[in-house]
């Protein structure tokens, strides 16, 4: 798979991408990156360092879930679809933030899934020349609401 453009597979709009590149998507996992800069998306984010807060690895987790469901409905033809997190487990981070200058390769594998639950192990690395570092893992639970139920948690009971 050709490095592809993040944003294409998520219901985001700028700024609220926080990924860059599309590595690989395969049936259970999906592999993105973002470099920690002032030129990238990450950009409205960063602090006085330059540095990303730890605790955004939740949503380049999430959004790296997304773009997995993203790119799937894109091979039948259906655009990004809002998906909701219900929550996480086990979620930890052995840095305070993302340094500037560091990419960071957000990998999701599914542990579990039916027609809209799903749960997946995340994982963010830092890539360096020699091996990537582990920074962060958890696991994430998230629900694909269909159209119906969307507009009635979005816009309350229609009457």
């Amino acid at each position: 798979m050709n490095t592809l453009n993040a944003a294409d597979y998520l219901p985001h709009e700028s700024p609220m991408v926080l990924l860059e590149n599309v590595i690989e998507v395969t049936e259970e996992t999906a592999l993105c990156s973002v470099v920690v800069s002032e030129q990238s998306v990450l950009a409205p984010f960063l602090n006085a360092r330059g540095a990303l807060p730890a605790w955004y690895a939740i949503e380049l987790i999430a959004q790296t879930i997304g773009v997995w469901s993203g790119w799937h409905g894109a091979q039948s033809g259906e655009s990004p679809q809002v998906g909701m997190l219900l929550g996480g487990r086990a979620i930890k981070c052995s840095v305070p933030e993302f340094a500037a200058g560091s990419e960071l390769q957000i990998s999701v594998a599914m542990v579990l899934r039916d027609e809209k639950l799903a749960s997946f192990e995340g994982v963010i690395c830092i890539k360096r020349k020699q091996d990537n570092l582990q920074v962060a893992q958890g696991r994430l639970n998230t629900y694909q609401p269909d159209k119906d139920e969307l507009i009635k948690l979005t816009q309350g009971k229609q009457e």
